[in-house]
């Protein structure tokens, strides 16, 4: 490319150099000059212009129009951009577009703003997340250099960090002769425990009744120095018959730690248990201890269930109808626990936890056990011997977190219901059931237990179906025929537990009392157990169609509170979302005329 100042030169030195040009050559030269000139400006102003355009277009391609149906509303929408309005008329009907721009050079991001959480903070959350971890005296006493009396070596206090955490709520030890898993620690100064004041931890232990002699290590609040003590037994919460009974598996133990009389007026905030009783703990449990307050009286019944292990299965309608039954007959609070479920389950759960009527608390298997998604699920139904073991942690652990604050614990699991079949409430039934224990032999017993009877899905259809006057979605209220033989006395029970006595549960029983262990059966035409079941459980197989299935029998006995459990599981469900068709408000849906008499 050339200049203008370069054609002028050259024209200077045609004409310095005395070249001659007549007057046509010079004026052809000059519009040469000239044509040049303008041709030039022409290119650049082009140019620019391009590049302004380029610019523009790269803009207009980053942003997006979006049309829709609906009026743009910048306020419920904060990405809307500015638009344009038209309504097209077609066959009388008018249909309003609305086209927006989003604009990325103007957008503002939707994101969390909100300063990061402070230690603090983060330390009441995971307080919060992990019950039995002692985080804030952990974190509160996190720089000191405390230890067993003159020895700067011996039991030193442990950090957070000097923790062996395992699956999240467990936390580990190795010692010479197996691997201790801890869950959760507990005092117990209940008035019959004849050790005295003593800690009792909740374990898993890969051996058979263990040998190895280890000590706790007791933190009490304002010491700078643990108190010893050695551990008193490991109590086994299983029966060798029931099979296992091998090393290398989980054995579920409850630990005793009984307290120094120098200490039996101090509450420990923590305690971990060692090998030797100078060693740096791997562990540290926050002792529970959920007294009353002064001049608060214990609430009547708590009912506790197992991990709960339904991934993909949905009982979220059985269990807002099991839920509200057990509350209309005098449950004060479910206790549940948390292995893998349903969304639809989750959100039934959190729903009564906002109401008050439910505990949720998450748990995990320990050691090598799987916790993976599904993986779990699968390993527990294949191994059916190492759940019911794994089973005893969350059975034993809601026992102690509610033995202060209840008179009475129930296990059940979410197809079960203790029934009283002559009075109106739990306890009505209970305030009977004990004068008439009471009347046999004068002393409190240690559970009362209730014989178990199916009501089996098929035993309806075998007598016509759905009744036509009870909601089809709930299970309970519909199935209304039974066996006509209960299981054997002894068999298949469930009871109402005294926690002043209770020392280990299963299932089924207690394993363990303070003092004897003593059970009252509770007679037939008093209560029982109702059992909500496809079929027999396996080891009734062989019999079920001879003893179980032969001969039913039509029993109503739920039905005396049919008005308020379908009232309030017809409200809940609303309340939830899950009718397709949702009645307009969860108040008065059910009234006492739309529901006939028994």
């Amino acid at each position: 490319m050339f200049s203008l100042s370069s054609i002028f030169h050259s024209t200077s030195l045609c004409t310095n150099s005395g070249l001659l040009f007549s007057r046509p050559h010079k004026r052809l030269i000059l519009f040469l000059v000239l044509w040049t000139c303008l041709c030039y400006f022409v290119f650049r102003i082009n140019f620019r212009e391009e590049l302004i355009n380029d610019f523009y277009n790269t803009r207009e391609l980053l942003a997006k129009v979006v049309e829709t149906g609906k009026p743009n509303k910048r306020n419920g929408n904060p990405l809307s951009g500015s638009g344009s309005e038209s309504a097209i008329s077609s066959g009388g009907s008018t249909t309003t577009t609305t086209s927006s721009v989003f604009n990325i050079f103007d957008a503002e991001l939707a994101v969390d703003k909100s300063p990061a959480q402070s230690e603090q903070d983060l330390v009441k959350d995971l307080q919060m997340k992990l019950p039995n971890l002692p985080i804030v005296y952990l974190q509160e006493n996190k720089n000191k250099n405390w230890h067993y009396r003159n020895q700067s070596t011996c039991a030193k206090f442990p950090t957070l960090y000097d923790l062996h955490f395992n699956n999240i709520y467990w936390q580990e030890t190795e010692t010479s002769n197996g691997t201790f898993f801890f869950y959760g620690a507990y005092l117990d100064v209940r008035k019959k425990n004849q050790l005295g004041p003593t800690v009792r931890i909740l374990s898993m232990i890969n051996r058979i009744q263990p040998t190895i002699k280890t000590f706790c290590q007791l933190w009490f609040k304002g010491s700078k120095e643990p108190v010893i003590a050695k551990v008193y037994e490991y109590k086994y919460i299983w029966y060798h018959k029931w099979g296992n009974y091998k090393t290398g598996i989980f054995q579920p133990y409850l630990i005793a730690c009984p307290i120094p009389k120098s200490h039996w007026y101090k509450e420990p905030v923590s305690v971990s248990v060692v090998e030797h009783m100078c060693d740096i703990a791997t562990n540290n449990l926050r002792v529970i201890y959920n007294k009353l307050d002064t001049g608060v009286k214990k609430k009547e019944f708590a009912v506790c269930v197992k991990g709960l292990d339904f991934p993909s299965t949905d009982l979220s309608v059985r269990l807002v109808e099991w839920i509200e039954t057990l509350h209309t007959l005098g449950a004060d609070k479910v206790f549940l626990y948390n292995l893998e479920i349903h969304p639809n389950v989750t959100k039934v759960l959190n729903y009564y936890v906002k109401k008050g009527l439910v505990d949720l608390t998450p748990i995990s298997l320990p050691g090598y056990q799987p916790n993976m998604p599904h993986l779990q699920h699968l390993y527990l139904k294949s191994k059916l011997t190492n759940k019911r073991q794994n089973e005893l942690i969350p059975y034993n652990d809601c026992l102690y977190r509610n033995m202060y604050r209840y008179e009475y614990i129930a296990l059940l699991d979410i197809d079960e219901v203790i029934t009283p079949l002559k009075h109106n409430s739990w306890s009505e039934m209970m305030k009977y059931v004990r004068a008439s224990s009471l009347a046999i032999k004068n002393e409190t017993r240690a559970s009362y237990n209730f014989r178990n009877v199916y009501f089996m899905d098929e035993m309806l259809k075998a007598h016509g179906g759905f009744n036509k006057d009870i909601p089809q979605y709930l299970h309970m209220m519909q199935h209304v025929y039974r066996s006509a033989n209960y299981t054997k006395p002894g068999q298949y029970i469930k009871c109402f537990h005294n926690p002043e006595k209770a020392l280990i549960l299963h299932n089924h029983f207690p394993l363990g009392c303070l003092g004897v262990c003593t059970s009252y059966p509770v007679d037939n035409s008093i209560g029982h157990l109702q059992h909500y079941r496809k079929d027999c459980v396996s080891t009734l197989k062989k019999s079920c169609d001879r003893d179980y299935k032969k001969v039913s029998v039509k029993d109503i006995s739920l039905w005396k509170w049919k008005t308020p459990i379908v009232s309030n599981a017809t409200e809940a469900l609303s309340a939830l979302g899950f009718f397709k068709n949702n009645p307009t408000g969860p108040s008065g849906l059910i009234s006492e005329s739309m529901l006939s008499k028994p």
